[in-house]
Formats: C-alpha cells, sequence, structure tokens
C-alpha cells in the first residue's frame, strides 16, 4: 500500500509541475515570477558569498540536485496549528535554480489551520490528495473569495493575497501545492476583516 501511495503522489507532483510549466510559459516576461534562465540548467549553490537574484550555479551536480523524496509521505501535524508544510523549493531541491516553479506538501490534522498568510513572489494551486477543506482568499477591495473542496480538486490563490486552508472533517487532509517561482516567500497575515473596523464580502 505505501508504494501505491508514493505513486500516486508522484503523479500528482508530475502533474502539477506540468500546469505550472503550462502557465509559466503561456505567461510573457513581464509577468513572470522569476527571470527567464539563460542556460539549460543552473544548479543553485547554496553556500556561495556570491548574492544574486537567486541563487549563484555550481559548476558540478548530479542527478541527487533534482531530486527530493520529503513530500512523499504525510508530515507531523502535531503542532499548535495542527498543520504541517513541507516545502519542495530550490532549497531542498538546487535544480530549481531558475526553473521559476516549486511545490509544497501541507498536511492538515482533523481541525487543523494553515493560518492566513501570503506568498509574495508567487501564485499557488493547491491540488487536494486526501480529505476536506474549507479555503479562500481576501482580495484587495475585502472579498472574501471561499470554498469547500475535497480529494481531487484544485483551488487557486492568486499572488500575493492573504489566504488559508482548514481541514473541515474529522479525518486528515492533505494537499499538494505548485508555485510559479523557485522560492514563493510566505508572510503571515491576519486576514484584512479580522482588523478593528474592516468586515469583508462574502463571494463563494
Amino acid at each position: 500500500m505505501g508504494g501505491g501511495v508514493c505513486k500516486g503522489v508522484m503523479e500528482v507532483v508530475i502533474l502539477m509541475l506540468g500546469v505550472v510549466m503550462m502557465f509559466c510559459s503561456s505567461s510573457s516576461s513581464r509577468v513572470s515570477a522569476d527571470p527567464d534562465m539563460l542556460q539549460d540548467v543552473c544548479v543553485a549553490h547554496l553556500t556561495s558569498d556570491v548574492k544574486v537574484n537567486g541563487f549563484a550555479c555550481k559548476s558540478n551536480f548530479t542527478a541527487e540536485d533534482f531530486f527530493f523524496a520529503g513530500i512523499a509521505k504525510p508530515g507531523a501535524t502535531n503542532t499548535t496549528t495542527g498543520s504541517l508544510v513541507t516545502g519542495a523549493n530550490v532549497e531542498k531541491i538546487p535544480g530549481l535554480n531558475t526553473l521559476g516553479v516549486s511545490l509544497s506538501r501541507i498536511d492538515y490534522a482533523p481541525g487543523g489551520l494553515n493560518p492566513p498568510h501570503t506568498h509574495p513572489r508567487a501564485t499557488e494551486v493547491v491540488f487536494v490528495l486526501y480529505g476536506e477543506l474549507d479555503v479562500g482568499f481576501i482580495t484587495t477591495s475585502n472579498a472574501l473569495i471561499s470554498k469547500s473542496i475535497k480529494e481531487g480538486e484544485v483551488f487557486v490563490f492568486p499572488k500575493g493575497l492573504v489566504h488559508f486552508q482548514k481541514n473541515n472533517g474529522k479525518q486528515p487532509a492533505a494537499v499538494i501545492s505548485a508555485f510559479n517561482s523557485q522560492l514563493p516567500g510566505r508572510s503571515p497575515s491576519p486576514p484584512p476583516c479580522s482588523r478593528p473596523s474592516r468586515r469583508c464580502r462574502t463571494t463563494s
């Protein structure tokens, strides 16, 4: 059974990467999240003292620089929020440097929450591996766009907008997230409608 689960996760990862690559290829360079690459590969030299918009390239690399097994299995959700985000970005996969894509896996305990936050450098697409979640984002005009999603369904969080996910079921849940950036960043943020004198319009 474990092999089947891992195979299923890998199929989802390949699908999500394909979606992100299609998104990136259809976007002009003026709106792309990361700069265009200028060579076949630029494997990140994570310990280099050279600082650029991204990472300097290292001269020697292997298949291990393009591999990561960290999202094949559920993460521990015994956290204060009941969720755990496992990133698969350039800091974990040096071969992603300059490619403009990354993934993460998010696991949720029953009732677990991925608190409101933003990704300043990327749009996020989530695919539900299993479970049911309430998800949503808040627009700059203070409208709450929310929906309940379940296994096999997809939801999009636009770049830079405050968003969240909450497991609304009694069983664990998990998603694979895809980003159009090698390092999307994460900034914790309270929902705008939680501030005094601010109210959100709800749109489901």
